[in-house]
Parts: C-alpha cells; sequence; structure tokens
C-alpha cells in the first residue's frame, strides 16, 4: 500500500474516531484531537495525497517500461485484383482471403542506464511528495496550534473581562446604598454606573472575540457537525527554562534532521540527479534484443488428393508415321484446412538491434542541459530552503526570549496594579477618593491583567513554535 493511500485511511479512521468519541459526550477538545481532526478532514491533505499517487504511477510504469515488452496480434484480410499469396508464392486474379497470427517481443538490453536511473529519479520524486506532504500535515498542526491558543486567550480575557464587570456591579449596589443612606453624592453612582456600561461593553467584545477565535478553530479544522464545541483549557507551567537550555544552533542542527520539508528538498536533488544521468544515458547505443512466433493461413492454399484420368491426347508422329498418343490427367485437389495451414505455416524469428543516436534534433543534447539546470535549482533551492529555516528559527527564537521577557514584566505589573487597586478599594469604600480615581486604579489592573495575558499566550505559542521545529509534539 502506497503512502497517500495509508493517508487517505489515515485521513477516513481518524475523522471517523472523532466523530463517535464526540457524538457520544460533548465534552471540551484538547489540542490533539482538534489536531487529528483537522489532519482527518482537510481536503489539501488529501488532494495532495492523491496527486503523490501520480508520483507513485509513474515509478511504478517506469519499472515496468525496462520489463520485456510482449504484443499478441492477429489479421483478417480481403485481396482484391492481382497479387501474389505470401503463403503460395502464386498470383491471383480474384478475392482472396488471408488471416495472420503473431505474438512479438521486446527487451532493451543496454540503453547507458537510462531506464535505470529513470526509475530512481521517479522514486525520489515520490518519496520527496511523501515528505512535502509530511510538511504540509505539521503546517497545518501548528495552524490549529496557533488558532487553539487564540481560543483559550480569548476565553481567558473574557472570564477577566466578566469578573471585572462583577467586581464593578457589586460596587455600584453597595454606592447605591451609600448614596441612599446620603453617605455619598449621586454623581458617585452615576461614575460606577458609566463604568459599569463601559466594562459591560468591554465584556461583549471580549465574548465576540472568542466566538471569532472559535469559529477560525473550526474553519481550520473543518468542523462544521458538533455543536457546543469548546477548548480544553491546558494546564501551563511558565517556565523558561527549556528555552534557555536550548540555543538556536542546536534547534537548527535537530530542525535539518526532522523536518520533512529538508527532507523533501534532499530527495528533490536526488531526483534531478538522477534525471540528468537518465538524460546522459539516452547519448548512448541502445541493444535490444527482439522475438516473434507467427502463423497464418490463405485462401489459396491446396492439397494434392489424386490424379485422375480423362483421356488421351496426341503428342507426336513417329518415322515411319504412326500417331503417339499420351494421357491427359488432372490434378484433383481441396481447399488446405485452417488447422493444417496454422501448424504448417508457423514461422519464427530473433534478432538483436543496435540503435546509434547520432542527430535527433538536438533533442537530447537539450535535455541533458535542462536537466543540468534543473539539478543546479534543486541544489539552490535546498541551500534558499536551508538558510530560510535558519533565519525563521533564529526570529522564533528572539520572539520567544522577547515573549518570556514581556511576561516576566507584565507580571510585576500586575502584582503591583493588583495591590494598588486592593488599596484604592478600601479608599473608595471609606470615601477617601473619588470614583474617578477608582475606575483608574481598576481600569489600571484589567489592563495589566490583559498584557499578562496575552504575553503568557504568545510566549507560549513561540515555545511552540520551537517545538515545532524541533520536531517535539505540539500537544500540551
Amino acid at each position: 500500500m502506497t503512502f497517500g493511500l495509508k493517508y487517505l485511511k489515515l485521513f477516513f479512521l481518524s475523522g471517523l474516531l472523532t466523530i463517535c468519541t464526540f457524538s457520544k459526550a460533548q465534552s471540551a477538545w484538547d489540542l490533539q484531537q482538534c489536531i487529528n481532526y483537522a489532519i482527518a478532514h482537510n481536503i489539501s491533505l488529501k488532494q495532495s495525497a492523491l496527486s503523490n499517487e501520480i508520483n507513485k504511477v509513474n515509478t511504478d510504469q517506469s519499472k515496468g517500461q525496462a520489463l520485456p515488452s510482449v504484443n499478441l496480434g492477429a489479421s483478417h484480410t480481403y485481396n482484391f485484383g492481382k497479387n501474389i499469396d505470401r503463403f503460395t508464392n502464386t498470383f491471383a486474379n480474384t478475392q482472396v482471403l488471408s488471416q495472420n497470427f503473431w505474438v512479438s517481443s521486446n527487451v532493451v538490453l543496454w540503453s547507458g542506464l537510462s531506464q535505470y536511473n529513470t526509475i530512481r529519479s521517479n522514486e525520489y520524486r515520490y518519496l520527496s511528495g511523501v515528505e512535502n506532504l509530511k510538511q504540509q500535515t505539521n503546517d497545518l498542526s501548528l495552524n490549529v496550534a496557533n488558532a487553539y491558543i487564540s481560543v483559550v486567550f480569548a476565553d481567558e480575557l473574557l472570564k477577566i473581562s466578566q469578573n471585572q464587570f462583577d467586581i464593578t456591579k457589586e460596587q455600584l449596589e453597595r454606592t447605591q446604598k451609600l448614596v441612599t443612606a446620603g453617605a455619598l453624592a449621586k454623581s458617585v453612582e452615576y461614575d460606577i454606573k458609566a463604568q459599569l456600561a463601559n466594562e459591560e461593553v468591554n465584556v461583549t467584545t471580549a465574548d465576540n472575540n472568542y466566538q471569532l477565535s472559535l469559529l477560525n478553530l473550526r474553519q481550520l479544522m473543518n468542523l462544521d457537525s458538533v455543536a457546543n464545541f469548546s477548548v480544553l483549557k491546558p494546564n501551563v507551567d511558565m517556565q523558561g527554562e527549556q528555552l534557555l537550555n536550548n540555543n538556536i544552533s542546536g534547534i537548527y542542527e535537530m530542525a535539518l534532521k526532522n523536518q520533512p520539508g529538508i527532507k523533501s528538498g534532499e530527495y528533490s536533488i536526488m531526483s534531478a540527479e538522477k534525471n540528468l544521468q537518465a538524460n546522459k544515458g539516452r547519448i548512448s547505443p541502445t541493444i535490444s534484443l527482439n522475438a516473434s512466433l507467427g502463423t497464418g493461413t490463405s485462401g489459396l492454399a491446396k492439397d494434392i488428393v489424386g490424379v485422375n484420368f480423362t483421356g488421351y491426347q496426341l503428342s507426336g508422329i513417329t518415322n515411319k508415321g504412326d500417331s503417339v498418343y499420351s494421357p491427359l490427367t488432372e490434378i484433383a485437389t481441396r481447399k488446405t484446412p485452417f488447422a493444417d495451414q496454422f501448424k504448417d505455416n508457423v514461422n519464427k524469428s530473433i534478432g538483436f538491434t543496435l540503435t546509434v543516436p547520432l542527430f535527433n534534433g538536438l533533442s537530447t543534447h537539450s535535455a541533458v542541459k535542462t536537466a543540468k539546470i534543473n539539478t543546479l535549482n534543486a541544489r539552490l533551492t535546498q541551500d534558499l530552503a536551508k538558510q530560510n529555516l535558519y533565519k525563521t528559527i533564529a526570529q522564533a527564537y528572539a520572539n520567544a526570549k522577547a515573549a518570556l521577557n514581556k511576561y516576566n514584566a507584565t507580571k510585576a505589573s500586575v502584582e503591583a496594579a493588583s495591590e494598588s487597586f486592593k488599596y484604592a478599594q478600601q479608599k473608595f469604600n471609606a470615601g477617601a477618593i473619588s470614583a474617578f480615581d477608582f475606575s483608574t486604579a481598576k481600569n489600571r489592573l484589567f489592563a495589566s491583567e490583559s498584557n499578562l495575558l496575552q504575553s503568557k499566550y504568545d510566549y507560549l505559542f513561540k515555545l511552540k513554535v520551537l517545538d515545532y521545529y524541533q520536531g517535539k509534539p505540539l500537544g500540551f
């Protein structure tokens, strides 16, 4: 079974398992389940698998062309007018029916290893397609991981917005009681209501962003049939040691070994090199062995069955004047049976053919030059892919380090803003500060918490990108 068909079966079985699992219980999906479902239902991956099957067919075809060719044929012919019958070697002026049956075979014994190198070129092209399909699968997995983390981030931000709304709502109820008791001015109540209205807008915006993130994830997964879709919040241990233990060069060396895109490029180079050798081989003389076995029948073929006496005829006169008579006879014939002709007319042949290409419109010369250019281009493409891979890893490493620094900075900011809001809340309840100052402290805390959440999941995704290049699983 070929790799492409294996992938198609994997798509089907994975999708069936996912549907059966979640049709029984509408539970939250973890990252690995989202990735598996996306791989199983991605149409582009299925198309790539089918396209690579063509490379497999081409490989099998090139192998088949190295085998002997065997052909079986027959002809049923009516001849009119004067012609020489090939089986009786006689002239015929009437309609003649002839039949011919043959089997022939031909095999190339030597062609400058062109056939062998063509087979190897097609095999490497197929293997390149296999690795390219793996690369597409990995890229899809990374995109799903990004969308998954975006959903978790949006959900966390929604909870923070809702929590801020609930705090302000409780504060409004407390303020209304103080206003009724005459302890606070009515304007303070209006200020809190205005703050509550703004935070309600924040909750609505956060909920919309959460729903859009879910929609984006479902679209990447090609998921339309499961209702109440939600994701499982991962248990994330925020530690930066795993980033610091790996340097850019180490990650790059690991990526060169496990990235399917790099392996695909290597196979492409080998395919181009074998194709070049195959085209050079076509300059060499070709030696072929051919053999045939044939037989046939003719409507003119006849067998002699006897001689009939029909009388005498004058054949001469002697010196004495006596007449000399000779007997008259006619040959009795019958049409030669089909089976006898089929057996008696068997002919066999075997021979060798030597073909030396001298001039063919520069087609072979041009093919060799084109193959050389393609080989050089494949090598340059691979060098460029490695350069881009190193640049991407270096950028991802820098981004992860920057995200970690931002997380540590915002973490300290949240701690300070939290303490500031706690004291502001106490002062506001005691009437020591205005509603504006209270709202300012509260908004500062919300902004710090939002920044911390964003930097946390930004750092988390950057780590997943580095894991991706090291060939590590993307799950939590």
